[in-house]
């Protein structure tokens, strides 16, 4: 009987990226090469805001709510990018953690609410 490293022996394969169907009548679907989903406007819009806070969150001094919701909004972010929306678990997850961090939320939230005052005032 023939082993697989003398010729004619089995089949061996090494370092294979993506699909392959050996054999009569067998089909291959490929998941890596398939596009993302399509996102939700809704979806693309938290996502948007997501990373608007987590850069936001870079200039406030870290405890361990804003550590807390700093590793949800990544999370969130990978999430949406990944599959195309935030499921029910990972936005429950990213409230708690938006509650949680409150008072630096609001403070970077009003902040933002002046800015689009001002720049509504200048034309601008």
């Amino acid at each position: 009987m023939a082993t697989a490293d003398q010729p004619g022996g089995g089949n061996y394969l090494r370092n294979v990226r993506g699909a392959i169907a050996i054999g009569n009548q067998n089909t291959v679907t490929n998941y890596e090469a398939a596009a993302p989903p399509a996102a939700d406007p809704a979806q693309a819009e938290l996502l948007r805001a997501v990373r608007a806070l987590r850069g936001d969150l870079t200039v406030v001094v870290e405890n361990p709510e804003t550590l807390a919701l700093r590793t949800e909004l990544a999370d969130t972010e990978t999430e949406i990018a990944d599959t195309g929306a935030a499921g029910p678990g990972r936005l429950a997850r990213l409230r708690t953690a938006l509650t949680d961090a409150g008072a630096v939320v609001s403070l970077l939230a009003s902040g933002a609410a002046v800015g689009q005052a001002v720049a509504a005032l200048v034309g601008g």
